[in-house]
């Protein structure tokens, strides 16, 4: 214990010769078809300069000229745990991907604390930025060129990924974005700072407060909230999870903001943090999924 520098359990230790150390990591899982639901997947380089990857869940088409709607996904791990390229992620994306009958691309952005924030949020913006080139038709990724309906891009995100969706949302409506503007944001079990500074999120952001008064961290503190870059939203919170008090401001203060988009708000009983994550052919599950594909498939 005595090489041990910063400890962060159940997330990661970090050791004195700056080796870190993570617990709870997913297997790896390469490129294939999904035997369960058909839906291919592939992994594409969005970055040679950072190297940020991103997989693309690809259901079963109907057609040629089939256009489906584009789920833009952040990963939850709280900044430093994760990956749009393993089993977790996996499990979820190609049953939304087959149950919903939409593209996913989950956005592998880089982890801190080997890169601190807002190096997450720099990247799922860049991931957004190379995602809006192919909307002409005319992108790096023959899918997205073909399959992808840009007048209906949703961005998705659980826990710190919802953090993360909601974040670039909000630049899209700051600063712009060529090529769309996304119809929607799926905001599930979202992490955002209480009035106590988290220390782990201190050390993963250099310079933040690592609590409710830094506007990365705390929605209500975000002067740009009512340019939200989309047109509606949708919460869900789980009963058990110590987080739904802040998935329940996050809702409110939204909804009070002036944003003239509309929020919806979901409570799933008896359930806790991510639990779609981890049990993705549960009852409540696949009640979430159909959430989901209303909210993405409703004009």
């Amino acid at each position: 214990m005595d090489s041990i520098a910063h400890d962060f359990p159940p997330f990661f230790r970090v050791h004195k010769d700056g080796r870190v150390e993570r617990f709870m990591v997913s297997d790896y899982v390469p490129p294939a078809v999904d035997p369960k639901t058909g839906v291919e997947f592939k992994d594409t380089l969005i970055s040679p300069e950072t190297g940020v990857k991103a997989r693309i869940f690809l259901p079963k088409i109907n057609g040629p000229d089939h256009k489906l709607p584009l789920l833009v996904h952040y990963h939850g791990g709280g900044f430093c745990m994760g990956s749009s390229l393993d089993t977790v992620t996996l499990r979820f994306l190609t049953s939304l991907a087959s149950q919903a009958h939409l593209i996913a691309i989950s956005v592998d952005y880089r982890l801190a604390p080997e890169h601190p924030l807002p190096i997450a949020y720099d990247d799922s913006w860049s991931a957004l930025q190379w995602i809006a080139t192919h909307s002409n038709g005319q992108g790096p990724d023959p899918w997205l060129n073909q399959y992808a309906d840009f007048g209906r891009v949703f961005l998705a995100g659980e826990s710190a990924g919802a953090n993360i969706a909601h974040q670039v949302a909000v630049r899209v409506g700051t600063v712009g974005l060529e090529g769309f503007m996304p119809r929607g944001v799926i905001i599930i079990h979202p992490y955002f700072a209480g009035s106590e500074p988290d220390k782990m999120i201190q050390y993963l952001y250099p310079g933040s407060s690592g609590s409710e008064d830094d506007p990365n961290l705390s929605p209500k503190e975000d002067p740009n909230l009512t340019k939200m870059g989309c047109s509606k939203v949708i919460v869900f919170v789980a009963e058990k999870d110590r987080l739904k008090p802040r998935g329940v401001d996050y809702y409110e203060t939204l909804k009070n903001s002036g944003w003239e988009g509309r929020v919806e708000f979901v409570e799933d009983k008896g359930e806790d943090h991510c639990f779609h994550m981890f049990s993705p052919n549960s009852d409540k599950v696949v009640g979430l999924i159909q959430k989901l594909g209303t909210f993405v498939n409703e004009n």
